[in-house]
């Protein structure tokens, strides 16, 4: 996927439906778990919502301008176990956010097509990926 097991990944073009799209993807070393399961002080769930942020924001801004909408985003938790669909689309809201905000626009924006994946992956495994295709 990558340049390296833990870091910012490639970007390709290709021809779809007559339109040039253009793909972003990047892995991240950040450990997803299901927050609503968690029983953590307040500022502690705060602190941990900002860093999935923020390192998804960094991740992508380091890689490439955010291309305008209508996009498909696809994020991707790597870990050893699978989480259900509900936790998974909780899990990753503050990763969202951060995409969110590289694109420069609300993660509820009408253009953008979110889509949840999970696979699993050895022990002590943990990452995120995170595919931007425009």
């Amino acid at each position: 996927m990558a340049d390296g097991p833990d870091r910012i990944g490639r970007i390709g073009k290709w021809e779809r439906r007559e339109r040039e799209q253009e793909m972003i993807e990047i892995r991240m070393p950040v450990k997803i778990v299901s927050v609503a399961n968690l029983r953590l002080h307040w500022a502690v769930k705060a602190k941990l919502a900002k860093s999935h942020r923020s390192k998804a924001f960094s991740a992508l801004a380091s890689v490439a301008a955010p291309p305008a909408p209508p996009c498909t985003l696809v994020l991707t938790r790597v870990a050893p176990r699978a989480l259900d669909g509900d936790n998974l689309q909780s899990a990753f809201k503050s990763v969202r956010d951060g995409v969110a905000d590289w694109l420069g626009v609300d993660d509820g924006h009408q253009q953008l097509d979110w889509q949840y994946k999970q696979r699993k992956d050895g022990p002590k495994v943990y990452a995120v990926e995170i595919e931007v295709i425009a």
